[in-house]
């Protein structure tokens, strides 16, 4: 299978989502499957890197930044057979929602108590609204994934649905009691034989570090020489650090150094109660320490109480405590520590690995599994191109940092036409000249658009705009197929006759005063970029797009006024010309409509509206909208790769002994 993964965090990033991904994707890999990790920070080869920005007190921890655009366009070329979103942040939501519009199945999980965080930072009040928020999340997706079997029942309780469990393992081979180090140990200034208590996490609010302090105090009562141990760091760390310097903070650890952490202490305690998983009791268990806890996720599952741990009721605080001072008594080598190594042998991650591959093959599959059949759909790299007799383009403005050359490119790539013509403002000079930046992305529209004047054999008809008004010039002019003017009368295969013209001249602003014009370009450059600015601080807050200067110009007066006055001159011209209708651009105002005996078009632009005319074979003009243009390319090739899919008989099942999971037997899947 080709499976990508969409999460905020990742190796190498240090907490237990990063660390329970890492395992899924490698163990995905080692069973053959084609794994891509979308993700933020920094990357690497196999994986793809989204915009994000830092928890704002919490800089360890990043927010991906919504990316529909980028999403849609790498699962379009490259699409997977299932996704896997693990983190609930825009980036998350606009990749479910790309998913579901291309049809992909997707999954996501459940790794954190984003809600019950709130209470912790004095946000109690908003946690309905974050599980509202969770419970639209996760409604969109074919499954989620939660790490324990209490956390799929209390989701199924708040009205979740196609809740399962995908539990957690530990790597008994590297968290082992032999890697105990006396040195480490001394650095902490406990003598041989002396008794370490030790806290593993993140040094944060919701980790409830006060609780286990006091623990430390109480143990500290009756073993005076006792050693307390964090390992971690986080926006508290500072804070504590400097309260309780009798405390060993010890700063962050992973692989070996980690390991060697957990074996040099005696004593673990765990008093987190926002714990999805709670991959630490695992990692304890195997390194033969006793683990004090709370009766919830991992420790609920796998700690017995009095045989290979110690817990406590959730929320109890003096009960933990209590057990914290009974843990005093087993000194190592104690056979409970014994008891906890011997329950984490048998928590490997395969299992888990192969249970994760069932849940995304299932939902893979999920729509003709009930008919007993599983349908492989061959590859749609190569999709059927839609045919065009002419397509009509304007105002792409490369050169600009608005452009949106990349979707212009993408899609030039799902057309084929006879005739393309660029109505003007295709290259902004006007901007290039303020000392705008020319970036590869518009170096690919001008190569696209050449090779289809060799490939397709398209004719290229480019009418001058008001910011590439250079060309004035040097027209009219031509070589090849590519030929440069003012207007252009464009003749159907009925005999419509159609005026083509940029329209900056019907703008007396861009025709009498060009300083004033200038000056106008410069403006809406800072509201585009204003414009930016506003939805990032949207995104961040998982709210969709919204358009400034659309809004301006359908609620101030003088723009609507001037839309209109422009639309009828540009109608009278094409009277005058004789035509049935006219084709223009430049005020940035997709439109469709017949007014009178005159059929008037504007092709939008591709900075904002991402809009096209396009003229069928039969002479018919329509207005296309960039993204749902391309769902509906892609739904075609979907259901014509379906008409040509071969069918897997899977009606023959297998079942993991222990979970009673169906397992699809189907030998020729990827």
């Amino acid at each position: 299978m080709k499976i990508d993964i969409v999460t905020d965090t990742f190796a190498p990033d240090v907490n237990g989502v990063a660390m329970t991904l890492g395992r899924l994707s490698e163990g995905l890999r080692n069973r053959g499957h084609r794994v891509h990790v979308i993700r933020t920070g920094e990357g690497k080869r196999g994986e793809t890197v989204a915009a994000s920005v830092p928890l704002p007190g919490y800089k360890e921890v990043r927010v991906g930044l919504p990316g529909p655009f980028k999403l849609r366009k790498r699962w379009m070329k490259k699409r997977p057979d299932a996704i896997y979103v693990a983190t609930q942040s825009p980036l998350g939501k606009s990749a479910v929602k790309a998913a579901k519009a291309l049809g992909i199945p997707v999954a996501t999980g459940f790794h954190t108590n984003f809600h019950e965080y709130m209470e912790r930072y004095s946000l109690g009040g908003l946690q309905p609204m974050a599980m509202a928020y969770l419970k639209r999340f996760h409604g969109r997706a074919d499954c989620t994934l939660a790490p324990s079997p209490e956390l799929v029942e209390k989701l199924k309780a708040e009205g979740f649905e196609e809740v399962y469990l995908l539990g957690r393992g530990v790597d008994a081979q590297l968290f082992h009691p032999a890697k105990r180090c006396e040195c480490l140990r001394a650095e902490w200034g406990a003598r041989p034989g002396a008794l370490v208590a030790m806290v593993v996490g993140r040094v944060a609010a919701e980790k409830n570090l006060d609780l286990a302090i006091r623990a430390f105090e109480g143990m500290r009562e009756s073993v005076p020489d006792l050693r307390c141990v964090v390992v971690g760091d986080g926006p508290v760390r500072e804070k504590l650090q400097a309260k309780n310097p009798w405390i060993h903070f010890v700063g962050t650890q992973i692989g070996e150094d980690l390991a060697r952490h957990y074996a040099s202490a005696d004593v673990l305690l765990f008093p987190s109660e926002t714990e999805t998983f709670g991959n630490v009791v695992l990692e304890g268990m195997a390194s033969g320490l006793v683990t004090v806890c709370y009766d919830y996720a991992a420790a609920a599952r796998f700690v017995k109480h009095g045989e290979n741990g110690l817990k406590a009721k959730k929320g109890d605080a003096d009960a933990f405590i209590g057990e914290a001072k009974a843990s005093i008594a087993l000194r190592l080598g104690h056979g409970i520590g014994q008891a906890a190594r011997e329950a984490a042998l048998v928590q490997g991650w395969d299992r888990v690995i192969e249970e994760f591959e069932y849940r995304l093959d299932a939902i893979s599959g999920k729509a003709d599994m009930k008919r007993g059949k599983y349908v492989k759909l061959p590859k749609l790299g190569k999709r059927r191109k839609v045919s065009f007799r002419t397509v009509f383009l304007s105002d792409i403005h490369l050169g600009t940092p608005d452009s949106k050359a990349s979707e212009v490119v993408d899609f030039l790539k799902q057309i084929r036409c006879e005739k393309l013509v660029l109505n003007g403002d295709i290259v902004d000079g006007w901007a290039l000249k303020r000392g705008a930046k020319w970036l590869p992305r518009h170096s690919r529209v001008i190569r696209k658009i050449l090779k289809m004047t060799e490939r397709d054999h398209t004719e290229v008809i480019y009418l001058r705009g008001n910011h590439d008004d250079i060309l004035e010039r040097f027209l009219p002019l031509a070589f090849g197929k590519i030929s440069f003017t003012k207007e252009h009368i464009h003749i159907t295969p009925n005999k419509k006759r159609y005026l083509v013209v940029h329209g900056d001249g019907f703008d007396s602003v861009s025709t009498n005063h060009k300083w004033l014009a200038s000056l106008g370009s410069v403006g809406y450059d800072t509201l585009l970029h204003i414009n930016r600015l506003y939805n990032q601080w949207r995104a961040w807050r998982g709210k969709e797009y919204f358009s400034l200067s659309k809004r301006v110009k359908a609620k101030v007066k003088s723009a609507v006024s001037f839309v209109d006055k422009y639309e009828e001159l540009l109608q009278d011209l094409a009277r005058h010309k004789k035509c049935d209708g006219i084709i223009c651009g430049h005020i940035h105002t997709p439109e469709d409509k017949q007014v009178g005996d005159i059929h008037y078009l504007n092709s939008g632009d591709w900075v904002e509206s991402l809009t096209a005319i396009v003229e069928h074979h039969d002479g018919r003009m329509e207005l296309i909208q960039f993204e749902e243009f391309m769902a509906k390319c892609y739904d075609e090739s979907l259901a014509r790769a379906k008409a040509e899919s071969t069918e897997i008989d899977v009606s023959k099942r297998d079942r993991f002994p222990e979970t009673g999971i169906e397992m699809l037997l189907a030998d020729s899947l990827d």
